[in-house]
């Protein structure tokens, strides 16, 4: 069966995604010619980044010096930046997002004074440039401004301002350099993309059960009662936000067959965040899996039956691929969470993607979505090369998510082959058989045959489909009463496992406790 690599913090399949390659910095001698400055290589780079995470478990440009921020600006395909600002007064940005204005006089007035102090150095660069030009991508809820930087200067001008929160590249994350294994896998569809059809070889009894009133159960539900749960309650009122890669406008029942069988008088919504995109449809196959498992029908056509089969469904375009390692694409991730936080009805946010380093932008708005009550699931990490050192991956490295990474149908607990594990863990799904690998039912691309799905991704959104059952039983309760039913039903608890924080979640013990 196929083993995806999703969610990945693997530097060596970063190669396969040809979306912001750095390939070309390969053979260069690492000089910027504007600013006439010796820029540090990708190699060097990557290994500072290593280093910091090795020691502090998590990645942010705010521990590297000017040249290495300026160094993976410039070698990025666009040289964009995050610049987070604030008016000089202000203190305690990040603990109170969501009552702050960034278009009222105060905070205008700032992000002029910011605009302007961009523009006199970089037009030591670019003359011709124009105030209007700075910013790239307008932002309505957040104290961020989205700009092209060349200069050095301006980087070093920013970073030491009272005015600046953070300046951060926006498109760059550690690459492996190797020529061959770029080559091999450059057409790919990206990272954790292609993939996801039918699988006809799939076993009745060992790898699905067949359920009223046509649709197959994926082996893995009852690891986590959600069979029985399911007698108490099919996650009908709540709605989910997943944010991916689209959804299939091939895959039925994801779209109009979405309510048949035994799922009724639910929404769909399809959106897209990502700079550039037209439509919400999935070219990669990663969305459709992850939408799937968390909510497709208990359908009448013999295709995989989601966990939360009632639920109302929000999927959002926001990546190409699994690995945000582009500016569009976080600029689409911190847009999901702030779309996701000003729409009341949206209870969960699951995101099955990631990065090694931290992005403040994205930390911005998943702290604005915390701050309006959603329950937050982001994958661990899943990757082949970097399991043996590399911790849990950003977002999932965050206090205000839930990190969940994915274990074997063994005891006691044992992550999947490729699954990271680390402190910040909070839940684990089993989502891999011991005997053959086999991953948990969803969706393929299109037909009613389902495909298979791995890793911390399916992880992710499993758990998201769990809490929509247990908050549609207690749908009076807030997110810190659902957490906490799912924490003390785990597994684990009381104990919280070093790297597999309070154990496998229990749907029914949640509902009933």
């Amino acid at each position: 069966m196929k083993k995806l690599i999703t969610a990945s913090a693997c530097i060596l399949i970063f190669a396969a995604c040809n979306k912001t390659s750095t390939l070309d910095q390969i053979n260069t001698n690492a000089v910027d010619n504007a600013a006439g400055v010796q820029l540090q290589t990708p190699q060097q780079i990557t290994a500072f980044i290593k280093k910091v995470l090795n020691s502090k478990e998590e990645f942010n440009w705010s521990d590297a010096p000017d040249i290495t921020v300026y160094s993976a600006v410039m070698h990025s395909s666009d040289h964009m930046v995050s610049v987070g600002y604030k008016p000089a007064d202000e203190k305690n940005v990040e603990q109170r997002l969501t009552k702050i204005n960034i278009h009222d006089n105060k905070w205008s007035a700032t992000k002029m004074q910011v605009i302007q102090l961009i523009l006199q150095q970089e037009r030591a660069v670019h003359p011709q440039l124009k105030a209007e030009d700075i910013e790239v991508w307008k932002e309505n809820k957040l104290p961020v401004i989205d700009v092209k930087i060349d200069n050095i200067n301006t980087i070093k001008l920013l970073r030491n301002s009272k005015l600046i929160r953070y300046v951060e590249p926006m498109g760059y994350e550690p690459e492996d350099f190797d020529k061959a294994l770029y080559n091999q896998m450059s057409t790919a569809l990206g990272a954790g993309c292609g993939g996801y059809d039918g699988e006809t070889n799939l076993q009745e009894g060992d790898d699905y059960k067949n359920i009223a009133p046509g649709a197959k159960q994926s082996w893995n539900y009852m690891y986590h009662n959600i069979p029985q749960a399911w007698k108490i309650s099919t996650g009908a009122g709540i709605k989910i936000m997943v944010i991916d890669t689209g959804v299939s406008p091939d895959q039925d029942n994801m779209n109009s067959q979405f309510n048949q069988g035994y799922s009724s008088g639910r929404t769909i919504q399809k959106i897209f965040t990502l700079p550039g995109a037209t439509s919400a449809d999935d070219n990669c196959g990663h969305g459709t899996a992850m939408s799937s498992t968390a909510t497709a029908p208990r359908c009448i056509d013999g295709n995989s039956c989601g966990i939360a089969y009632n639920s109302n469904l929000v999927v959002c375009k926001a990546v190409n691929d699994v690995i945000i390692n582009s500016s569009d694409e976080v600029k689409g991730v911190s847009d999901a969470y702030t779309y996701a936080a000003d729409d009341a009805s949206i209870k969960i946010i699951s995101m099955s993607v990631g990065r090694l380093t931290t992005s403040s932008q994205i930390k911005d708005a998943i702290q604005y979505a915390y701050d309006k009550g959603k329950l937050m699931f982001c994958a661990g990490g899943t990757s082949t090369d970097f399991t043996t050192w590399i911790g849990v991956i950003f977002p999932a490295t965050l206090p205000t998510v839930e990190a969940i990474t994915g274990v074997q149908n063994v005891s006691p607990l044992k992550a999947c082959g490729d699954c990271h594990k680390g402190t910040q863990i909070d839940f684990v799904i089993v989502m891999e058989k011991t005997s053959d690998k086999l991953n948990p039912l969803c969706n393929a691309v299109s037909g009613d045959v389902p495909s298979t799905v791995g890793g911390s991704s399916v992880a992710t959104s499993s758990s998201a489909g769990i809490a929509a059952l247990v908050w549609s039983a207690h749908s009076t309760e807030t997110r810190e009463q659902i957490v906490q039913r799912l924490t003390t039903t785990a597994s684990s608890y009381p104990t919280k496992n070093k790297n597999f924080g309070y154990g496998k979640l229990n749907a029914l013990a949640a509902i009933n406790q």
